[in-house]
């Protein structure tokens, strides 16, 4: 999606002017302008350039279902091709969400080359007898959502340090994917201190997935030490993506999603943010307050 400069934005919404709502002093909402549409970032040097919000695809997820797969597959459908329309060209998915066959049915429509595909694969330490060849589960990935390739796959979940070590396997299988065009990135999706520290300074990821508000909910330090560690991550080259922007649901007021959308994008350290939004409202909102605020600092 082009970018819009900020004169264009003013001219393009001032149609929707005489039906802005305004809740507190200083405070508009533009709930009215629909045809504003998210901008795309540089996702670090992973070389890829991703719309600044993911529609994420994992709420309340894990058994192969979440909130978004439980709307069925035409409502998810029609949630998917909302977002695409208002620029959200990135969905953010993982095998235990299920999620995979519900984002192919719905970009099948769409422009493959524009949209971003974001996975997830599950992982454990080597000896495990529950591993199975990475490239086997990348492939049945890939049959589920219909893709020759995968834009991005991180290692889902991690919970400790060490996963350098323990988890090689993983590592050489989807860094020989990349190297055949099967996948364009790697990284990890960190729920730990240890293991976020391990992946800022560790060349071989391209991507991180963080954990990061301003409540220091479900998070894995206080806002302040994350969002250093997150730059030094963003000094070295690695693409950021924040994800708990509201504390995994936990803070969601009006109040609320205004604070921590300001923090995710004026001091989180990161590039850009999965949002699991279940709704053409929730995106709708999603987007007015994101490109008010991207379009007011330029």
């Amino acid at each position: 999606m082009k970018k819009l400069s900020r004169r264009s934005f003013l001219r393009t919404g001032l149609a929707g002017f005489a039906g802005l709502s305004i809740f507190r002093p200083g405070s508009i909402e533009l709930n009215h302008l629909s045809h504003v549409g998210v901008d795309k970032v540089q996702l670090g040097n992973s070389g890829l350039k991703v719309s600044r919000i993911a529609l994420g695809t994992g709420s309340k997820g894990g058994a192969k279902a979440s909130n978004q797969t439980r709307l069925g597959m035409d409502k998810f459908a029609d949630l998917a091709h909302h977002a695409y329309e208002r620029g959200i060209s990135f969905f953010d998915m993982a095998d235990s969400y299920g999620s995979h066959q519900y984002v192919g049915n719905a970009i099948n429509v769409l422009p493959r080359e524009k949209i971003t595909l974001l996975t997830k694969i599950w992982t454990h330490e080597d000896g495990s007898d529950r591993n199975v060849p990475v490239r086997d589960s990348l492939d049945r990935y890939r049959r589920e959502m219909d893709t020759d390739y995968i834009d991005i796959v991180l290692m889902h979940c991690l919970m400790q340090g060490g996963w350098s070590n323990n988890r090689k396997r993983y590592m050489e299988g989807l860094s020989k994917a990349k190297q055949e065009g099967i996948i364009k990135a790697v990284g990890v999706s960190c729920h730990n201190w240890d293991a976020m520290v391990e992946a800022v300074d560790n060349p071989w990821a391209d991507v991180i997935m963080a954990r990061i508000n301003p409540f220091q909910s479900h998070m894995d330090g206080t806002p302040d030490t994350v969002k250093e560690l997150l730059g030094k991550a963003k000094k070295n080259g690695i693409g950021v993506i924040g994800m708990k922007i509201f504390g995994e649901g936990s803070h969601v007021s009006d109040s609320e999603r205004d604070q921590s959308l300001q923090f995710a994008l004026t001091r989180a350290n990161i590039h850009c943010m999965t949002l699991g939004m279940e709704s053409t409202a929730h995106i709708d909102d999603a987007v007015e307050r994101v490109m008010t605020k991207v379009m007011g600092s330029y």
